[in-house]
């Protein structure tokens, strides 16, 4: 961002406004940082029973430029989202949101100097976020109000985990009265275009959504109608584009609550087990979120201590830019990648083969790989994304290892070439058969079609079958003191998925399959939790 960009913007556009309030006007602030909605919003529901209310959104400098922690879809997506809660206030109170730009403690502190009180709702947050909620709530007094099915402040905070969010599922949304209030918004300076012209937001990314809670609604209505197809669209990365729910961006924005699809698919969705799957994904993101609540580590610390630092000794950039950009000699891996830098979106099974490409074959520091998926994915939330990686990479230090073959892959999800050449065009004139292993592609053929590996597509950086044995060799080494480790029952918690197991065969049960989830269907639904761009668990 140049300086003339940063003058653009008032850092400070509250200054004056919000001391001329008269006393007895003050209320309460609601400060939107994510769940963008009004309906079954804790924050919300809390603040309304002031009399007066003021909704409010800071545009954090962090967020954005070119160091900024978001990618541009992302922060246009976000963007989306802002205008359609401006409208959704705006149709209840008669005003919209207030805006402003900067610190966002330094602007709540104006409003509490005000005597304004603030409210937020509560979440599990990455690291910039758990930092400056910290500082909020520190500082300025800030009330996080709770109210998404987590347990808070207890010594052991997962032993009841699972009774208590199956009975919030179940529960009735928060509420609140339009009437009751009165919207004490302020028109400042600073607007949704002012910022994007700003900082120059023009995402480069394609195939991105838009956002808002009116286009989560459609999307949530048209999927409901047809979850029978849904298993079979999770796999392949050609069918799960337009073939699961797409409401992973709309939720990791709280454009909707979990509970909110959760209740409409249960009530309009045929039961099945494609109902009984999606619905359990519900449940995995909510166990995720309760992980990161309960264990703040899971962002930059190995889950089983015995496995920190593996792989840090092998750290090779060339390696690691390689596998970023989509040139590593694998095509399903290099398609993958080359999608998520495109698109902002990969499906849940190339998620999972990427991750078990990077840390497994390339054998790389898993921390720097799970902040490159952290930036790019439209739906990333660290509860999701930071687990994920970490169970994908075997960090947790249980005795299975899910370990994804690139060449497999792509016989079984990508017979056709669809996806590998509609991201690595430069393989499109190599005769399918070989696109598991053009590095095997007779001379003649090469010839022939105009594709010669090692100069229009690499060659593999690494070799699959020997540096996988090389994982295999090293780990196991370690193997018997991470079993070990999972003797201290902080470890063991971390590690579990009982909670999680439990109640997605709960709702498998109601969903009507015959005999509920069996241990496998719980295990691939963990598995498959990882982001088939479905709930940031997917």
């Amino acid at each position: 961002m140049s300086a003339s960009h940063s003058a653009a913007l008032p850092t400070r556009p509250l200054a004056s406004a919000v001391p001329t309030l008269d006393a007895d006007e003050a209320g309460t602030v609601i400060w939107h940082r994510d769940h963008l909605r009004v309906r079954d919003q804790p924050a919300v529901a809390a603040a309304a029973t002031d009399e007066h209310v003021l909704p409010l959104f800071v545009f954090d400098p962090a967020f954005y430029g070119s160091e900024g922690l978001a990618c541009d879809a992302r922060v246009g997506f976000l963007h989306d989202c802002l205008a359609d809660l401006d409208a959704q206030y705006r149709r209840r109170t008669g005003r919209g949101l207030t805006y402003a730009h900067g610190d966002p403690i330094d602007v709540l502190g104006r409003f509490r100097e005000a005597g304004w009180d603030v409210v937020a709702a509560a979440g599990p947050s990455g690291r910039y976020g758990h930092e400056r909620d910290r500082r909020a709530r520190d500082e300025h007094d800030v009330a996080f109000v709770s109210g998404d099915g987590l347990v808070r402040h207890t010594d052991r905070p997962r032993r009841d985990w699972q009774a208590r969010v199956e009975a919030w599922f179940e529960a009735e949304p928060h509420e609140w009265d339009p009437a009751t209030v009165t919207n004490r918004a302020f028109e400042t300076e600073v607007t949704i275009d002012s910022v994007a012209d700003a900082y120059d937001v023009v995402p480069q990314k394609s195939q991105v959504p838009t956002g808002g809670t009116e286009r989560a609604r459609a999307r949530l209505e048209a999927f409901a109608e047809r979850t029978r197809e849904y298993p079979g669209n999770i796999s392949s990365p050609v069918d799960a584009r337009d073939g699961t729910s797409g409401l992973s961006p709309y939720l990791k924005f709280g454009c909707l609550s979990v509970r909110e699809v959760y209740q409409y698919v249960d009530e309009h969705a045929p039961d099945g087990r494609g109902a009984e799957m999606f619905v359990s994904r519900l449940f995995w993101n909510k166990h995720y979120e309760q992980k990161l609540e309960d264990w703040p580590g899971w962002l930059d610390a190995a889950a089983n201590p015995v496995l920190t630092g593996f792989n840090a000794d092998r750290h090779d950039p060339e390696l690691i830019d390689a596998w970023k950009r989509g040139r590593t000699g694998y095509p399903m891996v290099d398609a993958s990648m080359r999608c998520l830098a495109a698109t902002g979106w990969l499906n849940f099974r190339m998620r999972a083969l990427c991750v078990s490409f990077y840390y497994h074959v390339l054998q790389q520091p898993w921390q720097i790989g799970a902040d490159w998926y952290h930036h790019h994915l439209l739906d990333s939330v660290a509860s999701i994304n930071y687990t994920q990686w970490q169970s994908q990479c075997g960090l947790v230090g249980r005795p299975t290892l899910r370990r994804y073959n690139p060449r497999k892959q792509v016989r079984d999800q990508d017979p056709d070439g669809e996806f590998i050449t509609r991201w690595v065009p430069e393989l499109e004139p190599l005769p399918t058969e070989y696109l598991d292993r053009p590095e095997h592609t007779p001379l003649a053929v090469q010839e022939d079609c105009g594709v010669v590996i090692g100069e229009t597509y690499p060659r593999p950086i690494v070799d699959y079958e020997s540096a996988r044995a090389e994982f295999r060799e090293r780990f196991g080494a370690v193997r018997a003191a991470a079993a070990d480790a999972l003797a201290d029952p902080d470890v063991a918690d971390r590690a579990s998925l009982s909670g999680g197991r439990s109640s997605a065969r709960a709702i498998a049960r109601k969903h009507g399959t015959a005999a509920g989830a069996s241990r496998d269907d719980a295990t691939q639904t963990h598995l498959d939790a990882f982001g088939e761009s479905e709930f940031r668990p997917e």
